[in-house]
């Protein structure tokens, strides 16, 4: 089946993601052999929080993220996907986080807060799937007060020529067999490594940020290059 990682309209993607959204935690921990909550916590342990800050986690889905960043006082999770943000909501009231956390319908490239209301943002695998990721960092940018920090998740692949090689196989061709089989979806685990494929390297997705107000940019691999952390603080 071919798969148009192109046509990123918000209303494909979001019920793509929404029609996995009960089997969508099982399959990250099964898909990434349970490494994903420790991608997570770098990420956020780069924003250097101090208990204090109101973050803003863009593209939140089942609201990970928002969950693990227990140091912040404040998180606002924003996903156009409503049935993801229910199945989050069902996660912030079972872990007892209502006051802390907000979960938001809403779209990266135009963002439901203030201008320079936030203290840092999080992105976690959601960059690769806005239609214009150019203009979400803008916006993440805008919404971010001066200093604040910015920490992305997003997929990569290795340099290493034989994981290279091990990787791809299992990105393009074990990954959406299992997705499927668990699933049950035909689209969104084979648009999985189409997507990857798709996005930017590490070189010009840091230009990216730099040009939308980003200073001290940086693209740390995570696991061999299966993951990059882009960092970076709104000058």
């Amino acid at each position: 089946m071919t798969v148009d990682a192109h046509d990123k309209s918000a209303g494909r993607i979001a019920g793509m993601f929404d029609a996995i959204a009960p089997r969508y935690d099982l399959l990250n921990h099964v898909l990434s052999a349970g490494i994903d909550r420790r991608w997570r916590a770098r990420a956020i342990a780069s924003l250097q929080l101090t208990g204090r800050e109101t973050l803003l986690d863009v593209c939140a889905g089942t609201a990970d993220v928002a969950l693990q960043a227990m140091a912040a006082r404040t998180v606002v999770g924003i996903d156009f996907a409503a049935a993801m943000l229910a199945v989050g909501l069902r996660k912030v009231r079972a872990a007892g986080q209502t006051r802390r956390v907000a979960l938001v319908r809403g779209d990266a490239t135009g963002l439901p807060v203030g201008t320079a209301a936030v203290d840092a943002v999080t992105v976690a695998f959601g960059i690769r799937n806005v239609q214009r990721p150019e203009l979400a960092c803008v916006e993440m940018a805008r919404v971010l007060r001066p200093g604040g920090r910015l920490a992305i998740l997003e997929f990569g692949v290795p340099r290493l020529p034989g994981l290279r090689t091990l990787y791809l196989w299992y990105f393009r061709y074990l990954l959406p067999w299992i997705g499927r089989a668990v699933s049950g979806d035909r689209v969104a685990y084979s648009y999985l490594p189409a997507s990857v494929g798709g996005f930017p390297p590490p070189e010009q997705f840091m230009a990216i940020l730099e040009r939308a107000g980003f200073a001290s940019v940086g693209a740390v691999p995570l696991t061999f290059g299966i993951v990059y952390l882009y960092t970076g603080v709104r000058a």
